[in-house]
């Protein structure tokens, strides 16, 4: 398999023609347009693609080779450098293993590496094959970049829905399903915040800039790309939220709890103890002791015991105790 995972031409009117990923195509003829190249990262040819291109140097090929990087942009003259990230949607995968995307971007090509699968991806290509697109470079980054917003949205639906689960929970005092739950949640909106939180700058950088491939239309399409990941990160900022206060409605159930228990033990323990203070001086063996040769004795005795606790439970109903 090579390197080079998609090939297209995309010319003046936004229409896309599919090109062979062998021979790799290195640049379009003058007035055809741009390129879109899209690489795999873990491929061992890719490095080599790179550094035989005369016009990708060397800080940009290990940028675009990294890996980890969080996302940033990087403007070099007319070229730019810019990691975003994209959520798991692979089976099997979490969705908060967020996947980065690199791009280097020139007036005449854009190069894309990805070292798994990425649904964006996927749906860029299906676009470039059935509908027209942004016939510059800043507006095809812009449509990726909301091609990666749009994936993230169920993905923060489910966990807005998961923690609406978790709030009906505790109204039914299922507190147990939660308390396993919640931190799991608020585990994965911490992760996927991470990174979108510097995506938003970085998209954010990139829309300020004064480039000839960056048209009017294509900054406000990257401020509008921004705008989605701030939205996106507010969400998430929601759903920490909400999570923190289930946590602390479920330290409070769980506090209530210990506390009715306590109470539940505390009157057991007072109501038994003047009884046991009772039964423990009439089994005292000096003279005196009454009802000693009275057949009647003992339940006298029993019959005090009785009238005292009975007594005890009115006093703690009283009190409301119990």
């Amino acid at each position: 398999m090579t390197c080079l995972q998609h090939a297209f031409l995309i010319d003046n009117n936004g229409q896309a023609t599919e090109l062979p990923t062998t021979p790799i195509p290195l640049a379009p003829k003058p007035g055809e347009g741009f390129l879109w190249l899209h690489f795999d990262r873990k491929h061992p040819d890719t490095r080599t693609v790179f550094i035989e291109d005369k016009m990708v140097d060397n800080v940009a090929t290990n940028t675009l080779l990294a890996a980890d990087s969080r996302p940033r942009t990087i403007v070099r003259n007319e070229d730019v450098l810019i990691n975003l990230r994209g959520v798991n949607l692979n089976a099997g995968a979490e969705p908060e293993d967020m996947i980065p995307i690199r791009f280097f971007i020139q007036s005449n090509r854009v190069i894309s590496v990805c070292g798994r699968k990425l649904k964006a991806t996927q749906d860029r290509v299906e676009r470039l094959k059935t509908q027209s697109v942004s016939s510059t470079p800043g507006g095809f980054i812009a449509g990726y970049a909301l091609a990666l917003a749009d994936r993230m949205a169920p993905t923060i639906t489910d966990l807005n829905e998961q923690v609406d689960t978790l709030e009906e929970a505790i109204d039914e005092n299922r507190s147990e399903l939660a308390r396993s739950k919640v931190t799991e949640i608020r585990r994965e909106a911490i992760m996927l915040r991470r990174y979108l939180a510097p995506q938003r700058e970085a998209l954010n950088t990139l829309a300020m800039q004064s480039l000839p491939w960056i048209s009017n239309d294509d900054q406000l399409r990257l401020r509008d790309s921004a705008d989605q990941a701030t939205r996106i990160t507010e969400e998430l900022d929601a759903v920490r939220e909400r999570c923190a206060i289930v946590k602390d409605q479920l330290s409070d159930m769980r506090a209530e709890e210990m506390n009715r228990n306590m109470m539940l033990l505390s009157v057991v323990a007072a109501i038994f103890l003047p009884l046991g203070l009772i039964s423990g001086m009439m089994g005292i063996n000096v003279g005196g002791m009454p009802w000693v040769e009275n057949a009647m004795g003992f339940w006298y005795v029993t019959a005090i015991v009785v009238i005292i606790g009975l007594v005890q439970l009115l006093i703690f109903r009283l009190v409301k105790w119990l």
